[in-house]
């Protein structure tokens, strides 16, 4: 006999809510489209499989093949992003894994330097977010927070779980940890507040398929046609921002789009974006930030409202 599931059918941490009947929305400087750009910082566990540029090892303990491959992100890799970045003023807000405070300091010093902001990322890639038990959940949230805290200087406002992965508990376990933003529900292009036993939460709008993973490994795009997908994305947000405001979240794994033959296409990317004059080149703090001044009270479903 086929067990009966106990997870809920529907979720209550937010209504429904179509774009078409919300206030309008202007951004910083009467901006119509807020850019965000999400690096994703992390370190990967040597005794497990993971993201993978070929399946011919993946199998192995240890993998040394794709291992090194993703090892390339935290050796060059995030160095070349930082530079295209900066050329074109954009700061990054990192999705970063606590495990990278201690294993690569050197990226936290350079992050500093360049203003950018820092969101927790779970310990490390290998782990994701759903079958612990609540305690252990707790304890990795809190881990997190107070690890990027001291290594940076500042706690992590926002977060995005490894591989968006979340149970049913996480968005209240976050909230109770002082995290104001989450990354993890890509389902609108503004942000939207969410339901939380106690505080509050946001929603800030991230991307799977302005992301460099999706495009490079699941449907082999080459670095031209990912930034031609990142320029049709911006150009329609913002003929779209021009009667309400839009989100538009660039998403990066230096261990990917770090490889010359990808960045030098990033660049161009940016380039094209940057030529426009309504566009809020922001951090996602300062998004969530200009979102709850101006916008929450009229929102639906208001962060106020408990999650039961």
């Amino acid at each position: 006999m086929s067990q009966i599931s106990t997870a809920p059918q529907h979720h209550d941490r937010f209504e429904y809510s179509a774009i078409v009947d919300r206030p309008p929305l202007r951004w910083a400087g009467d901006a119509r489209v807020a850019v965000w750009v999400v690096p994703n910082v992390e370190h990967f566990l040597f005794d497990r499989p993971s993201s993978s540029i070929t399946q011919l090892t993946a199998g192995f303990v240890p993998d040394v093949l794709n291992y090194s491959w993703r090892d390339f992100g935290a050796r060059v890799g995030v160095w070349r992003l930082m530079e295209v970045m900066e050329k074109y003023g954009v700061r990054g807000t990192v999705a970063l894994n606590s495990d990278v405070c201690d294993h690569y300091p050197r990226i936290i010093e350079a992050g500093k330097a360049l203003g950018w902001e820092w969101m927790g990322h779970g310990t490390n890639n290998s782990t994701m977010i759903n079958g612990q038990p609540e305690e252990e959940e707790r304890q990795i949230v809190r881990t997190v927070v107070e690890t990027i805290e001291r290594s940076t200087g500042k706690r992590p406002r926002g977060w995005l779980s490894p591989g968006l992965t979340e149970s049913h508990r996480s968005l209240d376990l976050l909230a109770e940890a002082g995290i104001e933003y989450v990354a993890n529900w890509v389902n609108d292009e503004q942000p939207y507040p969410m339901r939380v036993k106690s505080g509050s939460m946001l929603s800030l709008p991230y991307s799977v398929e302005i992301n460099d993973f999706a495009a490079f490994l699941e449907q082999g795009q080459s670095g031209e046609a990912f930034a031609q997908t990142i320029r049709d994305q911006f150009d329609v947000l913002y003929e779209d921002g021009a009667k309400t405001g839009r989100v538009m979240a660039i998403c990066l794994h230096p261990f990917l789009i770090g490889h010359p033959h990808r960045s030098k296409h990033l660049e161009r990317a940016l380039a094209h974006i940057t030529s426009r004059r309504e566009v809020w080149l922001a951090t996602g703090g300062e998004i969530a930030d200009w979102y709850k001044r101006n916008y929450l009270d009229q929102a639906t479903a208001p962060a106020h409202c408990q999650y039961a």
